[in-house]
């Protein structure tokens, strides 16, 4: 009837019981009529596992090694869902990254796709008829060596297969049954989305929702792959990941957000010239240390502050990077806090709807919770706030735009 690719995460092939249900799911979909590729995630902590034993013989391993050693969590997961759909009668086969056909770059550890050639994947399809299980996250550059998307690459193996394979349909299947207005686990209230535009889900991912890595959706989007996000756990319908998405109940947002990897760092007395700006983001620049919020002062008295936000882990190297330069930049002293939190609100609504923010921040000023930086766009306002007071306000935010 069609082609599916369906991928699980690490949680759902977790063990024994797990993957059978996962082999289930696969068999279902397959007896329903359809040619189905699955990838497979390595079984629940089995990365943080082999990146402790790297850590435990060799803790400056190189990165090559590191990909060597990572690719093999996949390898298990995928053999084993494959004997365990051939155990229930079904023609099954398992394959790594390079035998599916993807080809990366060189950069280990954070490799991109350049090219997936699916004629090992088709040829099993069609001639065989089996299920294929492909391993995700991984891949093989020029030099014929393992590569490694980085953390959560399966999701973007999976939508790339479906680009390639021009499938009818990707889905993501995870530990929740779809994407919700804030995380679940942590805001009463939060409600389960039937929809979500591709610009929203993207915004979403890149702001701490960890539903879908930003790169699949990216991709998703791109190549026009219609993906839907469901559980493995509940079989209940999940949430369509689309172009267009109908607005639910006429919301002005789609969701909340939070995201803790952020550190704030303050260029405090810089000198009000032109340039500086220039020479402060292009030396952080060129060590791949990306900025988000970006904030500069009136200039007074010849001089300026220019503050900006990073991730947390990127905070000890570009204060090392801009003190290093602090004569050449000209500024008193950095000042850096890592004890802060980016709170975002996402939605197509914004476009449509007046005076969105200002109810953002009505609501952050009846919880009593100060502001320290703004950022927008067409569909988002991220503030800074004390990491303190990141679940109150995630929770105070939501209430005010989902209250019943």
């Amino acid at each position: 009837m069609g082609l599916i690719v369906q991928k699980f995460g690490g949680t759902s092939v977790a063990n024994k019981e797990r993957l059978e249900n996962v082999a289930r799911i696969i068999t279902d979909t397959y007896r329903q009529g359809h040619q189905v590729v699955a990838v497979l995630s390595a079984q629940g902590k089995t990365t943080d596992e082999l990146i402790a034993k790297a850590m435990d013989i060799n803790p400056k391993a190189s990165k090559r090694e590191m990909d060597m050693l990572l690719s093999t969590g996949e390898q298990i997961s995928c053999s084993l869902c494959a004997m365990a759909i051939q155990a229930m009668g079904y023609p099954a086969v398992s394959l790594t990254g390079w035998q599916a056909g993807f080809q990366t770059n060189s950069s280990y550890s954070n490799a991109k796709i350049k090219k997936v050639r699916t004629e090992r994947i088709q040829a099993e399809l069609d001639r065989n008829h089996s299920i294929v299980i492909v391993t995700g996250f991984q891949g093989l550059n020029k030099f014929d060596d393992n590569t490694t998307l980085g953390r959560g690459g399966s999701d973007t193996s999976a939508v790339a297969l479906a680009a390639a394979l021009k499938a009818d349909l990707c889905q993501i299947y995870t530990d929740v049954d779809g994407i919700y207005t804030a995380d679940p686990r942590y805001v009463e209230g939060a409600r389960k989305l039937e929809e979500i535009t591709f610009d929203e889900m993207l915004e979403l991912a890149s702001l701490g929702a960890q539903v879908l890595h930003n790169r699949s959706v990216e991709m998703a989007k791109k190549y026009r792959v219609n993906l839907e996000v469901l559980s493995s756990f509940s079989g209940k319908p999940g949430t369509k990941v689309k172009e267009v998405a109908k607005q639910m109940e006429k919301t002005q947002i789609s969701g909340v957000a939070k995201d803790k990897n952020v550190a704030r760092l303050a260029l405090v007395g810089v000198e009000d010239k032109p340039g500086i700006a220039y020479q402060v983001f292009s030396l952080l620049g060129k060590e791949n240390i990306n900025v988000d919020i970006i904030l500069q002062s009136y200039g007074r008295d010849e001089r300026q502050d220019i503050s900006f936000t990073v991730k947390r882990s990127d905070a000890d190297q570009a204060l090392a990077i801009l003190s290093e330069h602090q004569a050449t930049l000209g500024f008193d002293h950095i000042d850096v806090n890592k004890e802060v939190v980016k709170v975002s609100i996402v939605g197509a609504g914004m476009l449509e709807n007046a005076g969105v923010a200002a109810k953002m921040f009505g609501a952050l000023y009846d919880a009593d919770i100060n502001i320290h930086m703004i950022s927008t766009s067409e569909i988002k306002v991220s503030v800074l706030l004390d990491e303190i007071n990141g679940n109150a306000a995630v929770q105070a935010i939501h209430d005010k735009f989902f209250e019943d």
